[in-house]
């Protein structure tokens, strides 16, 4: 249920590690702030010491659960790439990049759901996997191109990569 009100729900995280929720005055579990965030609830997680804003250690906490609980999202090629971004000089355009992508791919979420509905045969799921795979090219095309307009003193050979 959503709250009236547009300011995001504060939990706070003690050193016991117990997430307490202060909009329902209620401890919580990364399940519960899992729940929240599909239901598009809006949450802020602080530590309730230091006031630290711990939002993206808890959210990554979250998919790292998820994952362990055998539903796999992130491919480990992906998970890679990644990681090697956070030394990379393209790391402060990654967030931005990814986040971009990810609202393109969820507005596009409502018309593959509707394909999927209709198109149920065996034949037609091969068609979407191509159409997916089509779109992550582009998408690899456009970032490097991206990355090539950051790094225009790179040798071609850096380029190609």
């Amino acid at each position: 249920m959503k709250r009236p009100t547009s300011e995001p729900i504060v939990i706070k995280k003690y050193a016991n590690r117990r997430l307490y929720n202060t909009d329902t005055s209620s401890y919580v579990t990364l399940d519960d702030l899992c729940d929240m965030v599909k239901e598009n609830s809006d949450f802020i997680v602080y530590d309730a010491k230091s006031g630290e804003d711990l939002t993206r250690q808890v959210l990554t906490q979250i998919i790292f659960e998820q994952e362990s609980r055998g539903q796999s999202l992130l491919p480990i090629e992906f998970m890679r790439n990644l990681i090697g971004f956070y030394d990379n000089g393209l790391k402060d355009f990654m967030p931005a990049y990814l986040d971009t992508s990810m609202q393109t791919f969820m507005k596009n979420q409502g018309k593959m759901q509707e394909y999927m509905r209709t198109n149920t045969s065996v034949n037609s799921f091969g068609q979407v996997a191509q159409q997916f795979e089509e779109i992550s090219k582009q998408n690899m095309e456009l970032f490097s191109k991206a990355f090539q307009m950051f790094t225009p003193f790179a040798s071609d050979g850096a380029k190609k990569k």
